[in-house]
């Protein structure tokens, strides 16, 4: 199983959107800096999770979620649940 997940820094208003076969090892190299593109903003927490089947689910997914329609849908969502 797959997961499309979305971080949030506990150090500033910095947010992650990602995907992996396993999400508390990832957890873990962002937050021990070992994602160049996170360890800036370390450390996180995971506020936002969907679960795919296929890496290629989970990877279209995830591109969605980062531009366009689907990127304002999911601000939404997480700013209504005080989250984003």
């Amino acid at each position: 199983m797959y997961k499309v997940y979305v971080l949030k820094s506990l150090t500033d208003n910095f947010h992650y959107i990602g995907h992996t076969h396993d999400l508390d090892k990832r957890l873990l190299e962002h937050n021990h800096g070992k994602v160049r593109s996170t360890k800036a903003h370390a450390p996180y927490e995971v506020i936002y999770t969907e679960y795919y089947q296929t890496k290629s689910e989970a990877q279209t997914r995830e591109y969605s979620l980062k531009r366009g329609k689907e990127n304002v849908w999911l601000r939404e969502k997480l700013k209504s649940q005080n989250l984003w």
